[in-house]
């Protein structure tokens, strides 16, 4: 199963596919999140500015409580600018929206590291009451420091997460955040964060009400653990992610010598490069104190006999 995928819900609404033609058999605004998307090579005469006015004008906007944005065209060649714009002039008609999800496309359609994003910020401070933010794709994406007084879930999922963008989400007041998720990925693919980024978000007080923290699928993933071992924003969190990165012995010895963390409701380590000695001291020191503990799935390797190297990788890259 791949880690990128369509999205099946948004802020607990099941995802709806708004039609590109036609409008039978919708369902009520308020009871799905509403998917918008145009295949390009499908669709080629149709302009997601002219699905997403029809969409407006069909559906109630103003009982519309989740968005979905998938492909707007060819997003490696057009970057999610217009995608913004479109949502902050339709903000006086949107008046109900919690949540909004920016490029939700998978692997078939295009790369994660292909989508062009863009300055998504003018989202936030246009709906003042949005609850939860999601973006897929990091190539162009800014996140400059904001302030947002409702937002509680803030996710990035990339193949490579500028390190601007994890200063800017840092440097930003969210007084209630409760979950955050950042797929840091690789240099070659722009994630060219440092754990010197992440230092305010591993503080205490930064996030008073953060209580779940996904610092994922990241080549520095041992650098990372080490990071979280000592980190004090730990002690306040009921659940943490270090999945789908390059996540070693020494990441674990790392977390093993580290804080205690039994009072996880749940850890996620999913895609790792254990030896089977260190897993089974972590399965003992957390499973045995009620922690749920994930420790599925090796992550792929290649070695290289000749150079006696071995190249790991993490689950999402291009």
């Amino acid at each position: 199963m791949s880690a990128v995928e369509h999205l099946q819900e948004l802020h607990g609404l099941p995802a709806f596919d708004f039609p590109v033609e036609g409008a039978a058999g919708l369902p009520e605004p308020d009871a799905v999140a509403w998917r918008i998307s145009v295949n390009p090579y499908e669709d080629e005469d149709t302009e997601f500015a002219d699905v997403w006015a029809r969409f407006l004008d069909t559906v109630d906007p103003a009982r519309v409580r989740a968005v979905i944005l998938g492909q707007w065209g060819e997003a490696y060649d057009n970057d999610s600018g217009v995608l913004v714009e479109l949502l902050v002039a339709a903000r006086d008609r949107l008046t109900a929206l919690q949540a909004v999800f920016l490029g939700d496309i998978v692997p078939e359609q295009q790369e994660i590291s292909w989508i062009e994003q863009s300055d998504v910020t003018p989202v936030l401070d246009a709906y003042p009451a949005l609850e939860e933010f999601g973006v897929r794709g990091g190539s162009k994406l800014e996140f400059p420091a904001v302030r947002h007084e409702k937002l509680r879930t803030l996710s990035f999922e990339t193949g490579g997460l500028p390190g601007g963008v994890v200063r800017g989400v840092a440097a930003s007041e969210l007084p209630a955040l409760e979950y955050l998720e950042l797929w840091l990925g690789v240099d070659e693919y722009g994630g060219d964060t440092t754990v010197a980024d992440l230092a305010p978000i591993l503080s205490s007080g930064r996030f008073p009400r953060l209580h779940h923290l996904g610092l994922r699928n990241s080549e520095i993933q041992d650098e990372i653990a080490a990071a979280v071992a000592g980190a004090p924003v730990v002690a306040q969190l009921r659940s943490l992610d270090l999945s789908m990165g390059v996540l070693t012995d020494a990441g674990a010895e790392a977390l093993l010598a580290g804080q205690p963390l039994s009072h996880l409701e749940w850890l996620d380590l999913h895609h790792n490069y254990f030896s089977d000695e260190v897993s089974a001291r972590l399965s003992d020191a957390l499973e045995g104190a009620g922690v749920e503990l994930d420790l599925s799935e090796r992550g792929d390797e290649w070695e290289d006999e000749e150079e006696g190297t071995v190249e790991r990788y993490t689950a999402v890259a291009e």
